[in-house]
């Protein structure tokens, strides 16, 4: 069974998105499903954005929520993280920037069979660990980490080699009808959209 799963490095509940799929997976294969091929997909919520914010501040802008809005929000997804074993996880006093080199560097991930790895790793860099995703040496650093050759790496960032497959990834989700993420196709049949519970994954991979 192949199961895709489009994500955003920086969408908070993609982070927990990606847990319950694992959890998910897990629990059928358990409970003698067939074996399951998780392929992550990149998804960049905002191909436009520049340097890195104060997630509060983009919040503010795009959104016009006040303090009270903002902490309450990020009491939610903290609180829903915390109880899904996701912790710590900040979601309310981190950056907020373009993804699109660390994408890349999830592509080149996946192409050397790293995808599941890397893509967890990323996401616990930014909401676990606070770390910078955004400039090139903070990718190569995190890629270096997971496994990646640290000098492929940078000049693959340098000539843009994996730039086509994020926009790729991109467009084949808009095609697949989505419009947010996270967002899991199972087998091109079953669509799910948004951090469903494991409860519900599980459902839809017996469905299919």
């Amino acid at each position: 069974m192949n199961v895709e799963i489009w994500t955003d490095i920086v969408c908070p509940w993609c982070g927990i998105g990606d847990h319950r799929l694992t959890q998910a997976v897990a629990r059928f294969e358990a409970e003698g499903g067939e074996p399951v091929e998780v392929v992550h997909r990149s998804f960049q919520l905002d191909a436009r954005a520049g340097a890195p914010r104060p997630v509060r501040e983009v919040l503010r802008e795009k959104y016009g929520m006040d303090d009270a809005r903002l902490a309450a929000m990020t009491r939610q997804v903290e609180g829903i993280a915390a109880a899904d074993g996701l912790v710590p996880y900040v979601s309310g006093d981190n950056l907020i920037g373009n993804t699109g080199l660390v994408h890349q560097m999830l592509q080149m991930a996946n192409s050397k069979g790293l995808g599941d790895t890397a893509w967890a790793m990323a996401s616990r860099a930014h909401f676990g660990e606070q770390r910078s995703i955004f400039d090139v040496e903070s990718v190569v650093a995190l890629g270096a980490q997971i496994g990646l050759d640290a000098a492929e790496l940078r000049e693959a960032l340098a000539a843009g080699r994996y730039a086509a497959a994020v926009d790729e990834d991109c467009r084949e989700a808009a095609a697949l009808g989505c419009t947010g993420v996270p967002f899991v196709v199972i087998n091109r049949k079953v669509g799910v959209a948004g951090a469903q519970s494991v409860d519900t994954l599980v459902r839809a991979l017996r469905s299919v």
